[in-house]
This record gives C-alpha cells, sequence and structure tokens, in this order.
C-alpha cells in the first residue's frame, strides 16, 4: 500500500509539471493568432475563426478515438505522439501566409491535442482518490493561470520581433514537453487490463445522461473559447497595445492564485458540483452582456475579472462532475468524449465570434457580438439546470478487479469506480 501511495504520489507531481509545460506552450501561441492575423494583417476575423475552430474540432471532437486509443495501448505512446504533433502543427504557423497554411497548422496543433488530451485527463482521474480530485483540480487551474501568464507575456514580448519566433517558441515547448514524457513518464494503463479500443469507445457513448451533459456544455465552451478570440482583440483595441492582453493573464493569474483553491474548497463544502457550476456561468454570461457598459481600460477589466471568477467557480466542478461519470474500463474514452461539447461549443465560439465582429463593423454595432453570447449563455444555464434537476438512474459500477490483474506495480491498479 505504501509503494501504491507513493506512486500515485510521484505520478501527480510528473502531471502538474507536464501541465505546466503545456498549458504555458499553448498560451505562447494562441492568444498571439488573433492579434496577428486579425489585428496587426488585417484578415477577416471569421477566417481567423474558421481556422481556431477547426483546432477546436480536430482536437475535441475526436478526443474520443484518441482516448479509446490511450485506453487500448496506455498513455504514454498518445501523449508522446501528440505533443510531437502539435510542435509539427507551430513548426507549420511559423511560416503561415495564406489562410491556408494557417487552416492546415491549427488542424496538425488539434490532432495533436486529440491524442494526448484524453490520456492527460484519465490519468488525473487514474491517481487522484474521489474525495481529493476536486482539490486537485483547484492546484490545476491555479498553476494553469500562472502558466498562461507566463505564456501570454513570453509571446507578446516574442510578437514584438516577429510573429515566426512566437510559432517556433511553442513548437520547442511541445518537442521538450514530449521528451519529458517520453523520458520519465510511467508506463502507466489507465483503463482496466484487457479493455479493447472499440469496447472502450462504445462505453461512454451508451452513457445516455452522461452525453446529454457532454453535449449541454457546449454553450458554457462558446462563451469560454473568447478568452482566446474577441476578448484580446477587444483589450487591446480599448488599452491601444498588445501588451494588454498579458495584462488580462495576469489578472486571471491573481485571481486564480487568490481565490480559486478557497472557492472550491468553501464549494465543495456547501454546494453541488451542480449549483456550483450554474453559478459560475450565471457570473461569465452577465459578465459578457456587460461588455458594452464598460467604457474603458479600467471599466473593461472589471467585467473582465468578472468572468474570471465566474470561471474560477465553474471550471472545477465542471472537471469534477465529468469525471464522476468516468468508469474503470474507459476512462480515457470518457475524458475524450467530454471534450466533444468542447469541439461543438469551440467550432461555434470561434466561428461565430468573428462573424458577428464582422458585422458589428459593418452594421456600426459594437454591442451585437456580446449580447448575442449573453443570450447563449442564458439559454445553456436554463438547460442545464432542467438537466440536473431532472432525475437519473446510475450506472451498475464496475466490479472490482484483484490486485494480481493490474500488474507488478500496485500503481497501475486502477481507483474504484465511484456510482453516480
Amino acid at each position: 500500500m505504501q509503494g501504491a501511495e507513493r506512486a500515485r504520489k510521484l505520478g501527480k507531481r510528473f502531471v502538474v509539471t507536464d501541465h505546466m509545460l503545456v498549458v504555458m506552450g499553448f498560451y505562447l501561441v494562441f492568444p498571439m493568432v488573433a492579434l496577428r492575423f486579425v489585428d496587426q494583417l488585417g484578415w477577416a476575423a471569421a477566417a481567423v475563426g474558421l481556422a481556431l475552430g477547426a483546432r477546436q474540432v480536430a482536437q475535441q471532437g475526436l478526443g474520443l478515438v484518441g482516448g479509446s486509443l490511450s485506453d487500448r495501448y496506455g498513455a504514454r505512446p498518445m501523449v508522446v505522439a501528440g505533443m510531437l504533433l502539435r510542435a509539427a502543427g507551430f513548426a507549420v504557423l511559423a511560416y503561415a501566409h495564406s489562410p491556408l497554411h494557417l487552416f492546415i497548422s491549427c488542424v496538425l496543433s488539434g490532432l495533436g491535442g486529440s491524442l494526448f488530451e484524453p490520456a492527460r485527463g484519465a490519468l488525473v482521474v487514474k491517481l487522484t482518490r474521489p474525495n481529493e480530485r476536486n482539490g486537485f483540480y483547484a492546484l490545476l487551474m491555479t498553476l494553469e493561470s500562472a502558466c498562461a501568464v507566463t505564456g501570454a507575456l513570453l509571446g507578446t514580448w516574442l510578437l514584438s520581433f516577429d510573429f515566426y519566433w512566437v510559432a517556433l517558441g511553442g513548437c520547442a515547448v511541445f518537442v521538450l514537453a514530449a521528451l519529458l514524457n517520453a523520458l520519465v513518464l510511467p508506463a502507466y494503463r489507465v483503463a482496466a487490463p484487457g479493455t479493447g479500443a472499440l469496447a472502450a469507445l462504445r462505453t461512454p457513448l451508451a452513457d445516455k445522461p452522461y452525453l446529454m451533459l457532454v453535449l449541454a456544455l457546449s454553450g458554457y465552451y462558446v462563451l469560454n473559447v473568447q478568452l482566446m478570440m474577441l476578448l484580446p482583440v477587444l483589450v487591446t483595441k480599448v488599452a491601444g497595445t498588445p501588451q494588454a492582453v498579458a495584462w488580462m493573464y495576469s489578472m486571471d493569474a491573481a485571481l486564480s492564485v487568490l481565490l480559486l483553491y478557497p472557492l472550491a474548497r468553501l464549494g465543495e463544502r456547501y454546494l453541488t458540483e451542480q449549483v456550483r457550476l450554474l453559478c459560475g456561468l450565471g457570473l461569465m454570461t452577465a459578465a459578457l452582456a456587460m461588455v458594452p457598459l464598460a467604457a474603458g481600460v479600467l471599466p473593461l477589466f472589471a467585467v473582465v475579472a468578472l468572468f474570471y471568477l465566474g470561471l474560477l467557480v465553474a471550471e472545477p466542478a465542471r472537471e469534477s462532475l465529468v469525471a464522476r461519470y468516468a468508469r474503470v474500463s474507459a476512462r480515457a474514452s470518457y475524458m475524450g468524449l467530454s471534450r466533444i461539447g468542447l469541439a461543438l461549443g469551440g467550432l461555434l465560439g470561434y466561428v461565430a465570434g468573428g462573424w458577428l465582429t464582422d458585422s458589428s463593423r459593418a452594421l456600426h454595432m459594437p454591442a451585437l457580438p456580446w449580447l448575442v453570447l449573453g443570450g447563449i449563455g442564458a439559454i445553456t444555464w436554463l438547460i442545464l439546470a432542467r438537466q440536473f434537476n431532472q432525475p437519473r438512474t446510475p450506472l451498475t459500477p464496475a466490479p472490482a478487479l484483484p490486485t494480481a490483474a493490474c500488474g507488478a506495480s500496485a500503481a497501475s491498479c486502477p481507483a474504484p469506480h465511484t456510482p453516480r
């Protein structure tokens, strides 16, 4: 038991280190994409949004396939291959001088994410016990905010030289992450031994309550992705400098360090995951609807702070809620399917965000994108509230596996399934 607990702790430390690298590499590049191609080069926001949406669909839409492969072959091969594929996408992005090049680079980056993200998500579920999972997600989100600031600061600094160095910097970070995983990550199995790829694929698809939750969360992600699309462009326009994007992410980091863990602990003690998710979504919706009222840098940053506060409340609850559904026989497949909502919501958020921006300029209606996003948030809130109020029949828990079936190391044993 002591050996298993030690392996669990070491695994969690590696997950934290790996997560910091991946987040920094992501935020080094993607917030700069809209600034480069929309703000600097004057491309149509809808075209850039389509490319970013294609990345979202490639990554999240194929997450179920990547997850089933991780359930079958283990986490390490999928993580390493996925990170190298994302590095290749960033290398192509360094030479993107047309919408087609941008589209190809975004799709390559998304395909890489479809391989490594479900495997990494399943590792978190495997290595954390149900009673500590909410706190671990809060820790990851706190570190994510700090690394997002680091990546955005580095990205804006490199952008002052040339976007070429932004893309190559992101490429280097993911090559380093792939090397670290190849050399250090143990050969963990994230599903029960003997799980086939097709069987792992079918398990979450047959879980109708889980599938309905995933689809309902699409609207949540429509709002979420505006941190990559509309908000950086608006903040840069109002402040008059791309450095304002780094200020925005710095504010996110400060709020996360100060509030994320206390909010998660208080919420865990007094509120259900469903209530916390609805509260956070309500704050995010209200913030976006208030953007047209924010005249000047300080009011705009106050509204963005409210949006971040909603995200801090909602995201740990969403992660814990989704993780509670995952069954031992198909952990990574569950994590992959959970990203379908992000694929649909991300595509809609990027494309609609870009189209609404172009339309608001043509119609001289700057409030248009924010009012539409507020409406989407309100509809999503109502759908989730109705779904949470409906009784559901839990699945029969998966039978416990004998220790001998898990391999020589007790750390390779899956955590027991928690009945919903």
